[in-house]
């Protein structure tokens, strides 16, 4: 037994690799320098913690420069046409087609209803209220039954679409949304409009 450990210490001896000094530092990876760690690695890429301001005016300040600065956004968004930015009454491909209709057309009567207003309130002013009342309500009923009756022939044309195109979607309250948006100006819609007057609605 002695006799084969004696004979096994001079063959580790004579071999071709000799393990190095203990006080030999180890082997360093890159330009001389040891591999950083991952956790310095997360630690050098986090940015500073900015503590909020003490001062309630410069934190009141900086809220609003936030919220306007998200309202922008969102607005910007919007006119791109993005689904995340519109309101919930926007959302939805019926309502988009139900607007590019609205927004096609060249001439929509309720869209110029807002001059039969101004005229309605220079006939109060000249006429007088008190001595012409029955023809101002004759008036106003009128107004309405045009803004009615043009938004329910819209609103028609747009269901016939939704069939053909968005088959089994709800076409609920498409009349009323037809009729809050073809009453205001073109340049005052809001989405504004995407398509150009007379534009084929694909």
């Amino acid at each position: 037994m002695f006799r084969r450990r004696a004979a096994a210490a001079p063959a580790l001896l004579d071999g071709d690799q000799v393990p190095e000094a203990s006080g030999q530092p180890s082997k360093q990876a890159g330009k001389g320098r040891p591999t950083p760690k991952r956790s310095e690695v997360e630690r050098r890429r986090r940015q500073p913690y900015a503590a909020p301001p003490t001062d309630k005016k410069t934190a009141a300040a900086q809220s609003r420069e936030r919220r306007r600065a998200d309202q922008k956004r969102k607005m910007d968004a919007m006119r791109r046409g993005e689904e995340w930015a519109l309101p919930p009454r926007d959302r939805g491909p019926v309502r988009a087609l139900a607007r590019d209709f609205v927004d096609s057309r060249r001439f929509v009567l309720s869209e110029y209803i807002l001059f039969a207003v101004f005229a309605l309130v220079l006939l109060i002013v000249v006429l007088g209220a008190a001595k012409n009342s029955s023809v101002i309500l004759y008036v106003e009923i009128g107004i309405v039954g045009l803004i009615a009756g043009e938004s329910l022939y819209h609103a028609m044309r747009v269901r016939r679409l939704v069939r053909q195109r968005l088959p089994g979607q709800s076409t609920r309250g498409i009349a009323w949304y037809i009729a809050k948006r073809s009453i205001r100006l073109r340049s005052t819609r809001i989405p504004p409009a995407r398509v150009a007057r007379g534009e084929a609605i694909r």
